[in-house]
């Protein structure tokens, strides 16, 4: 959590030290939310309509995958739901993602649109309603609710926005979670005997099955899917093009580049983690899969602490799955 502080530095093209990071956190929250609702959407629709799926195994991953502790006795699908969807005071579940990033985003409403800030404000308002529907009819239009609320901020920044400052934190935040998500779904997939089945799964999870298809024209396996997921330079939700975009957002904040090289510590964190994806071959990334995707994690926390040393209010980015909401 932010320390309270007087500062009114300015970062950039003028915004300020506090709306930066408030933005920045917009941008993770909303992301987390989405990541969540699809995985959990993916996740509970195979464990009610499979019934050889292992539902306590199942949770059990879906719950370490998201950092959240599982609850005493053999987890459910309905338990995972309330506990990773609509529990309010954890900031990995929709209903606490979604918060926090309404509540920072009051503390920006100076550089976010009007269209933004309604969008986020109805969506934070509409929840308790949606919630009820999801206890009557089931929990997919409660996702489907919350990955359609999360298009449209998308889409509102990406066509309201002026590509300030204000901008670029936004989508660094968004960045730096997405290559997190990515990397948790990997690690959990690796961690199961997974066959092509759930390897189709993870890649819904992340919205990436039709892309891969079209880009491998061929059957599903756990290499292919490693393969599109960490290293694709034109598909959006993968590692190497988030970390790519990262980059280029702090790039773009301000040169720190100086005569004995790269001053900014988020991106020579992010750099690395890019090189090793990119110079290392598919076969030696399989080889010691679990140790590059927990790199790619760590390089990530690492780089959240440096963005939060540089811009912020000299506050450390907290442990993932211990973030509570930031005010300003």
């Amino acid at each position: 959590p932010r320390p309270p502080s007087s500062s009114r530095q300015r970062r950039g093209d003028g915004v300020l030290s506090r709306i930066a990071e408030s933005l920045y956190w917009v941008g993770r929250y909303v992301e987390r939310a989405d990541d969540t609702a699809r995985i959990l959407d993916v996740h509970v629709h195979h464990i009610l309509e499979d019934p050889t799926v292992d539902e306590e195994a199942r949770c059990r991953m879906l719950l370490g995958v998201m950092g959240a502790t599982p609850p005493p006795g053999e987890p459910s699908a309905a338990r995972v739901v309330e506990i990773l969807g609509f529990d309010p005071e954890n900031a990995c579940s929709i209903v606490g993602a979604l918060s926090a990033a309404r509540e920072n985003a009051r503390g920006a409403r100076e550089i976010l649109s009007s269209e933004m800030w309604e969008c986020l404000n109805a969506t934070y308002i509409a929840l308790p309603a949606r919630r009820g529907r999801a206890d009557e009819l089931g929990p997919h239009g409660f996702f489907r609710f919350v990955k359609e609320r999360a298009a449209m901020m998308a889409g509102l920044a990406d066509s309201t926005m002026t590509r300030d400052d204000g901008w670029r934190f936004l989508v660094l935040g968004r960045s730096l979670e997405r290559v997190d998500m990515t990397a948790r779904l990997l690690l959990a997939g690796f961690g199961e005997a997974s066959g092509s089945e759930e390897w189709v799964t993870t890649l819904r999870s992340c919205s990436a099955h039709e892309a891969f298809l079209r880009t491998y024209r061929k059957g599903v396996d756990a290499s292919l899917v490693a393969e599109f997921l960490l290293l694709d330079r034109l598909f959006p939700r993968s590692a190497f093009y988030a970390l790519g975009l990262a980059e280029r957002c702090l790039a773009e904040l301000g040169p720190s580049t100086g005569r004995a090289g790269q001053e900014d510590e988020a991106r020579r964190f992010l750099g690395r983690a890019r090189n090793d994806l990119e110079f290392t071959s598919l076969r030696e990334l399989l080889a010691d899969l679990r140790t590059h995707l927990r790199d790619l994690q760590s390089a990530c926390a690492e780089a959240g602490n440096a963005v939060a040393r540089r811009f912020f209010r000299q506050s450390e980015a907290v442990e993932w799955h211990l973030e509570h909401v930031s005010r300003p």
